[in-house]
């Protein structure tokens, strides 16, 4: 149940300082316990959350009795900002793309969205290209200026069991943000996209958990991501090192990546492949859908107790899968 709450009204998705009621120790609800001890999962167990843009859906997982990451649940994205891409500069409204850490330092208790977490950009990388911008958050409501906002009920849920992990001795929890699902039909779609590069670096990662269901160990250097163990005794105190020799990937990895490109450069040799724009951001289609039959004000009504307005409604409904003109 979403919580009746006051809030100063403050802009972006920067939080509020007011001492509100405590939400901080808001408890998971007793289907979720019931659901994770189903998946031989316990309250204080690790997790990691992936995001994806294109498909506006957050995904926690959380380690099972197996010692492997399984899935708990997937949340629907009520709003995100910007294109598929990285973000680079304050105000451009981008949602971040990479991959972060967070620390129980970063949770917020007392966000003007209900509840959020802070995904720690720019991490290092970004600060050495220059990037900026600050409090990138997954939130509530249903309103973004470059957050993840999944609505005050989803993300009481959300941080209780993150933070849960955090208190149970996780030190910190892994963030993938990524613009799309790194499937080989998406890799086509957005083959000429000028971060294909970058976004076939993050596929790295991507694959390594979707083989192994580890956190993938990341560094920086050369400007780029790279994923497992270094060789000897590197250092990464400058992301724009040269990189030292890395260790081979696990053969399974290796082969998923391969054929995937493979599929990808068999999907583009039939032809039909089409790019995609977007207006502002996206949705997730189960709010579009209310978006699109009862309006704004009953969407931000269902999604946020201090009823946060939805962000620019008509380029949350605009159709990003209308081709792009070339």
């Amino acid at each position: 149940m979403i919580l009746a709450i006051s809030v100063f009204v403050l802009s972006g998705c920067v939080s509020s300082t007011l001492d509100l009621a405590d939400r901080g120790n808001i408890k998971i609800p007793a289907k979720m316990i019931t659901e994770m001890n189903e998946k031989g999962m316990t309250q204080s167990s690790p997790v990691l959350v992936r995001i994806f843009k294109k498909e506006s859906e957050l995904e926690l997982w959380k380690k099972d009795q197996t010692g492997r990451y399984a899935l708990l649940k997937t949340y629907p994205i009520c709003r995100w900002s910007g294109q598929l891409g990285p973000k680079t500069n304050q105000g451009d409204r981008q949602a971040p793309e990479g991959f972060y850490t967070v620390s129980v330092g970063r949770l917020n208790p007392k966000s003007l969205y209900f509840l959020s977490f802070d995904l720690g950009y720019p991490n290092k990388l970004e600060a050495a290209k220059g990037y900026t911008g600050s409090a990138l958050m997954v939130h509530g409501a249903c309103s973004s200026s470059g957050c993840f906002a999944i609505s005050d009920e989803h993300v009481g849920e959300l941080y209780s069991i993150v933070r849960d992990a955090l208190r149970g001795g996780q030190p910190e929890f892994q963030v993938q943000s990524y613009p799309f699902r790194m499937t080989p039909n998406n890799l086509a779609i957005y083959r000429d996209n000028p971060n294909f590069d970058f976004w076939m670096d993050l596929k790295q990662g991507y694959d390594r958990f979707e083989v192994l269901r580890q956190p993938p160990k990341f560094s920086f250097c050369e400007g780029r991501y790279r994923f497992g163990e270094a060789v000897g005794d590197a250092k990464f105190d400058d992301p724009m090192a040269a990189c030292p020799e890395f260790e081979i990937a696990a053969e399974a990895v290796t082969e998923k990546t391969t054929g995937d490109i493979e599929m990808m450069e068999q999907i583009i040799s039939q032809g039909n492949v089409m790019s995609y724009a977007y207006s502002d951001g996206g949705m997730h289609f189960d709010f579009r859908k209310i978006l699109s039959t009862k309006g704004p004000e009953y969407l931000s009504k269902r999604t946020s107790a201090s009823k946060v307005p939805v962000s620019r409604p008509k380029s949350a409904l605009a159709d990003p899968f209308t081709p792009a003109k070339n």
